[in-house]
């Protein structure tokens, strides 16, 4: 599984994570990788209206990778289940290696 396809450097230090959001689940946090299409699988909670489900996005990945939702706004996909996420204070290789732990701990 290359998890590294989910993350990309961007010019200004912050990192971009691709994720595919799964709303109206009954459990939050990372359920896998989808390897097609190189997202993170993320269900939360949250139906998809007014933004519920992107700040709840927000919050459930700040909670799993250990950073403030201050950290991470949505940049792109803001009305899709596919959204690209900017993720500040944080090193690409950190993040990479947070989410590989966060997908050792679903094995």
């Amino acid at each position: 599984m290359d998890l590294g396809g989910c993350l990309t450097p961007s010019l200004d230090g912050a990192v971009v994570l691709d994720v595919e959001v799964q709303p109206g689940s009954t459990r939050q946090g990372v359920t896998g990788y989808n390897e097609w299409r190189s997202r993170l699988c993320v269900a939360v909670r949250a139906e998809a209206r007014q933004g519920r489900a992107n700040q709840a996005l927000v919050h459930v990945l700040a909670t799993q990778l250990g950073l403030k939702t201050g950290q991470i706004e949505v940049s792109k996909g803001h009305q899709s289940k596919q959204k690209s996420l900017r993720i500040t204070a944080s090193t690409h290789h950190e993040l990479f290696e947070r989410i590989r732990t966060l997908m050792e701990a679903l094995s």
